[in-house]
């Protein structure tokens, strides 16, 4: 008899011999524990160096590319079968979560956990499903929650092509390349039914009801299901509808987002995984706020407004984006055609229907708009920093008529990163010796001025010089490989290797080529940067890397400017482009830079968690007042463009932030980096960086990030009332 249990992966999917060195390194691969535990990453790399790069630090791929005989050989030359079984047992000893923080403080999470709806997750460059920061902050999200023994359970969809890979012609033009995804090459597993199939649950798509496959993945504790509509029992329309991300096409977008919130709370209820709380990341998932109203009318036979009421107090929503256009609208024709049918369902007229998505519902021309919905519905809603809470709290007023903005009911929990993702292995180390083993899952407590005074001026620049030479030879391979890709003469390819000075200050600016985050702002006076990066003395060069979405010409504009100005015989080796941006690319950049650039036009970036990552692996960041830098700076820990004001005229704005940029160059960042000792050490930088650490290093991470959720937000949200049991579980066996 087939033995699967709702809601779990096919047994029969694993080895039989789970006791074997081949079956560890299988169970290792297929958990993404492994993403934030260097001594494991480690292990799959000394398996084979060469493999391990080519197959973009997949080790799944890496196990498919090596014989078994190839491993069991390689695992006993290099010593390495006993970090297996040790990496294997910890791992084990890790998924019971005897001593996870949450383990008696969550309350009746464990029993109904926290569903977390994002259209992105960004785990690690070897599963793509994400874009950029929404993404990164989703799977950060998963791990810390993971790492504290949060219960949450991530809800997402499986992209056929994902996003795009990027590729730059010979003028600097972006080019778009999409290639399919083989699902075998992920660690993702098909989840099985009660009925030894594969589960299948179906979505409403203007009159057919198009099949979607559930996959699941292991975040450590947390686990991640992924939604997929390929497969062979729909119509190709329908087999397309999770394709790539961010497609542009509104009626492809809307057809994702009732896959993604429809089709994910018809998954939890197919496996009788009863959430407390449905948080939605951003407002792409607001149509499960509508399903699960809908499924609790029908199962409690009660009406809307108390089905309203009922997920309101248990729904949470972040927004993430301070600009209009960030937000998804859907014409009223379009959402007619598409979600009509809630009008009876619901027991709704036209009017209170499209009026859910409406600012003002008595207007038949206003757009739907995604965010309205979930800001209607949700009776808790944040931004990303202290600053994009305000920002949200006045741009989304006009729903709470006459209120103030300051009784506007939209809170903030300031974003964070997961360090154990994004720690380069050097510093981590470094940390390890002077802290003590398991430091990350204490930072709080040990990131004081007294322990960070343990680790001398001497170690600490050591540990990040490491860094920024790992980063230097990878940033030399990438440009190698795009010369050769574009078919550039010998001498350029020869040249691409010798790129970059380690002793140079070095610059990092790599993020989504957005207009408002203003890529290009450092080269508004191209003379005057060219005397800043051109001292032979005092040399400084500047790492780019970034997409832009394949709609925005504007952004393949800022593309084509950088690589144009990196030819300039005026920035000739001082600046460069790495193509095809990802969380490799990153995490690279990140610990390896000496200073993180941030330049967004104020007050427009809702966060920025980019620049929390260089935090503690010893760089610094130079930035506008925006964001998480606008309630983080204090003078000492890094260096601020300009003073914190903004001018309505944008034009101005950027004339002004150009020229505080360049003096916070000239007359900050350059002399501390460049006043050394005799023996080349940075003693003030070192202080800065020191300080940085102390102050940011707990204060923005993630692990504080979920705390904040889980006491602000989730135990409120779970103590509100009972959990709606019934209701999932009778639709799970309808």
């Amino acid at each position: 008899m087939h033995e699967a249990m709702m809601g779990t992966s096919n047994p029969m999917y694993l080895e039989s011999d789970t006791s074997g060195l081949l079956s560890k390194l299988r169970n290792l691969a297929m958990n993404l524990w492994w993403t934030w535990h260097p001594e494991v990453v480690a292990i799959f790399r000394d398996l084979d160096p060469d493999v391990w790069r080519d197959v973009n630090h997949n080790p799944i791929l890496l196990l498919q590319q090596l014989t078994e005989q190839q491993l069991i050989e390689r695992a006993r030359e290099g010593a390495i079968e006993a970090r297996i079984n040790e990496a294997a047992h910890r791992l084990g000893t890790y998924l019971k979560g005897d001593d996870a923080w949450a383990r008696p403080r969550a309350s009746k999470l464990r029993v109904w956990p926290v569903a977390y709806f994002s259209f992105e997750f960004g785990l690690h460059e070897s599963l793509p499903t994400y874009a950029g920061g929404l993404g990164v902050l989703a799977g950060d999200h998963l791990k810390s929650a993971s790492d504290l023994g949060v219960p949450i359970v991530g809800i997402g969809l499986l992209y056929t092509e994902g996003y795009f890979h990027q590729r730059l012609d010979a003028d600097g033009w972006q080019n778009e390349e999409y290639a399919p995804i083989d699902k075998s090459r992920l660690p993702i597993e098909p989840v099985y039914g009660l009925d030894g199939k594969r589960l299948m649950v179906d979505v409403p798509i203007v009159g057919r009801s198009p099949k979607i496959q559930v996959w699941k993945a292991m975040v450590g504790r947390s686990e991640l299901y992924l939604l997929d509509s390929n497969v062979p029992e729909n119509c190709k329309e329908d087999r397309q509808l999770t394709g790539r991300l961010y497609e542009a096409d509104p009626t492809t977008r809307i057809r994702q987002e009732i896959v993604l919130g429809i089709g994910g709370i018809r998954t939890l209820a197919a496996m009788h995984k009863m959430p407390a709380i449905v948080h939605c990341n951003e407002g792409h998932s607001a149509f499960a706020l509508l399903e699960w109203i809908r499924l609790h009318m029908v199962w409690e036979g009660v009406g809307f407004e108390k089905s309203r009421d009922h997920v309101g107090r248990r729904a949470i929503f972040t927004t993430h984006t301070p600009i209009p256009a960030g937000h998804d609208y859907f014409s009223p024709d379009l959402f007619r055609e598409h979600l009509g049918y809630l009008q009876r369902d619901l027991g709704l007229s036209a009017r209170d229907l499209f009026g859910l998505g409406r600012i003002n519902p008595d207007d038949p021309s206003e757009p739907f708009c995604m965010t309205v919905l979930t800001l209607k519905i949700a009776h808790r809603s944040n931004g990303v920093s202290a600053l994009h809470g305000r920002v949200s709290r006045n741009m989304w007023r006009p729903l709470w008529g006459m209120r103030s903005e300051q009784e506007v009911p939209i809170g903030h929990v300031t974003n964070g990163v997961h360090v154990p993702s994004w720690i380069a292995p050097a510093m981590y180390q470094l940390l390890e010796r002077h802290l003590g083993v398991g430091w990350t899952d204490h930072m709080e407590a040990l990131l004081t001025r007294e322990r960070l005074a343990r680790i001398s001026d001497e170690e600490l620049w050591e540990a990040h010089q490491i860094s920024k030479n790992r980063l230097i030879g990878f940033t030399r391979r990438r440009l190698e490989a795009q010369a050769q890709y574009r078919g550039e003469p010998a001498d350029r390819i020869e040249e691409a290797r010798q790129r970059l000075d380690p002793n140079a200050l070095t610059i990092g600016f790599a993020r989504r080529f957005a207009s408002y985050k203003r890529a290009t702002l450092l080269f508004h006076d191209p003379d005057r940067l060219a005397r800043i990066v051109g001292n032979d003395e005092r040399p400084v060069q500047i790492l780019f890397a970034g997409k832009s979405h394949p709609a925005n010409e504007i952004g393949k504009q800022y593309i084509q400017k950088l690589v144009a100005m990196a030819a300039d015989p005026r920035f000739k080796g001082r600046i460069v482009f790495v193509e095809n941006y990802d969380m490799g690319v990153g995490r690279h950049l990140v610990q390896g830079v000496d200073i993180w650039l941030n330049n967004p036009l104020k007050p427009l970036e809702a966060s920025g968690t980019s620049g929390q990552k260089v935090v503690l692996n010893g760089g610094l960041n130079l930035s506008v007042l925006d964001g998480w830098w606008a309630e983080a700076y204090d003078g000492s820990n890094g260096f601020a463009i300009g003073y914190g004001g903004y001018h309505p005229d944008q034009e101005e704005q950027s004339r002004r932030d150009a020229r505080h940029l360049y003096e916070a160059l000239e007359n900050e960042v350059i002399p501390t980096f460049y006043e050394r000792d005799d023996r080349g050490i940075p003693h003030r930088w070192l202080e800065k960086v020191r300080w940085s650490i102390q102050t940011l290093g707990w204060r923005f991470s993630a692990d504080r990030m979920v705390l904040d959720y889980f006491t602000e937000l989730y135990l409120p949200a779970a103590g509100a009332a009972s959990c709606d049991t019934r209701s999932f579980r009778a639709l799970g066996e309808k």
